[in-house]
C-alpha cells in the first residue's frame, strides 16, 4: 500500500478547441476554423471557476489563434494568478514543420502572449508532444526565442509520438532550458502514461490517481498531469467524418471527465509548472496560498 504524500503535482491545460486536434486535422481543413462554433472560451471559464473554488493555480498552454480571438480569456488566466505558457501558434505538430517554421510559429505565439497577458512566457508544450529523436533541433529554437521549459517530449510508445528512452523526470536539455516531461509509471518494464487526457478518461478514477501517487511516493518526483477545455464538453459538435479510432479517443467518457478531474483536484495538491520547476523564474506566491500551503 502506498503511504500518502504532500508532493505538489503540476496542474496544466492545452487550450485548444475540439475542432483543433490533430487526430482530425485529416477532417477539419485549417481554413475552416473560423466557420467552425468556437467553444473554447466558455470551456475555459468553466476551468478557472473551478480552479478558483479551490483556490488552486495552473498552467494554460495556450494556441496563439486562441490568444488572437479572446484578448480578454487571456487577461482573465494571468489576473487569476495562472501561468500563461506557450502551445504554439497554430496547433501544428512539430514533425510537419521544418527549423525556419518552427521558429516562426514559436516566436508568434510568444509575442501574443506576452502581448496580450503582459507577462513573460517562459514554458512551451508542442501540440501532440511532437518533439522526439527526429527534431531535437527544435530545442535549440526554443531556447534561442526566450523560453526556459518545454513539456514536448513523453518518455512513452505511441502510434502519433512519444520517445520512450527519453528521461522520465525534469531534466536539463540545454543550456538554461529544461524538459519536464508527462507523467510515466515504470512498470513492467515500460513507461505507462499517467499524466491525463484521454488516458484519464478512459482509466478508473482510482488508477489515474494510483498511478500519480506512485509517482509522487516511489519516484518522490512531482506529477505532471493536463487535460484539454474540450475534454469537459460533452455536448460539442461531432465531426461526422472522422474514422472510429479518432472518434473513440477524442469522444470517450466525454460525460464523466469533469467529475472525475473535480475528485482529482480535491485529491491531490496542485500549482504551477513555473513553481515546481524554475521557482527562480516564477512570481512569488502571496500571502494567502502561503498560509494555505
Amino acid at each position: 500500500m502506498l503511504m500518502p504524500t504532500r508532493h505538489v503535482n503540476a496542474l496544466t491545460i492545452d487550450v485548444e478547441d475540439y475542432f483543433q486536434v490533430s487526430a482530425f486535422a485529416p477532417y477539419i481543413a485549417r481554413t475552416e476554423w473560423d466557420q467552425r462554433e468556437c467553444r473554447v472560451e466558455r470551456n475555459v471559464d468553466r476551468i478557472l471557476a473551478l480552479l478558483a473554488e479551490r483556490g488552486i493555480h495552473a498552467t494554460f498552454f495556450t494556441l496563439g489563434w486562441v490568444a488572437e480571438r479572446y484578448p480578454a480569456l487571456i487577461r482573465r488566466i494571468v489576473a487569476q494568478g495562472h501561468e500563461l505558457a506557450s502551445h504554439g501558434y497554430g496547433h501544428q505538430r512539430v514533425t510537419d514543420l521544418d527549423p525556419a517554421g518552427f521558429r516562426e510559429d514559436v516566436t508568434r505565439a510568444k509575442q501574443l502572449l506576452e502581448d496580450i497577458g503582459g507577462e513573460l512566457v517562459i514554458g512551451y508544450r508542442a501540440p501532440s508532444f511532437s518533439i522526439g529523436e527526429r527534431n531535437l533541433w527544435a530545442l535549440d529554437v526554443l531556447l534561442e526565442t526566450g523560453h526556459r521549459y518545454s513539456s514536448s517530449i513523453y518518455p512513452v510508445k505511441h502510434d502519433h509520438y512519444g520517445m520512450p528512452d527519453a528521461p522520465r523526470f525534469a531534466h536539463p536539455v540545454r543550456d538554461g532550458l529544461l524538459e519536464v516531461p508527462p507523467t510515466t509509471l515504470r512498470m513492467f518494464n515500460r513507461n505507462l502514461p499517467s499524466s491525463g487526457g484521454g488516458y484519464f478518461r478512459l482509466f478508473p478514477y482510482a488508477l489515474s490517481r494510483w498511478m500519480i501517487e506512485a509517482v509522487n511516493a516511489r519516484d518522490g518526483e512531482p506529477a505532471i498531469f493536463y487535460f484539454h477545455p474540450w475534454e469537459i464538453d460533452p455536448e460539442q459538435p461531432r465531426v461526422a467524418a472522422a474514422d472510429l479510432k479518432s472518434k473513440f479517443r477524442h469522444y470517450v467518457n466525454l460525460d464523466r471527465n469533469e467529475a472525475k478531474l473535480r475528485r482529482l483536484l480535491d485529491d491531490l495538491r496542485w500549482d504551477r509548472m513555473d513553481r515546481i520547476f524554475l521557482p527562480d523564474l516564477a512570481p512569488a506566491k502571496t500571502r494567502d496560498e502561503v498560509a494555505l500551503a
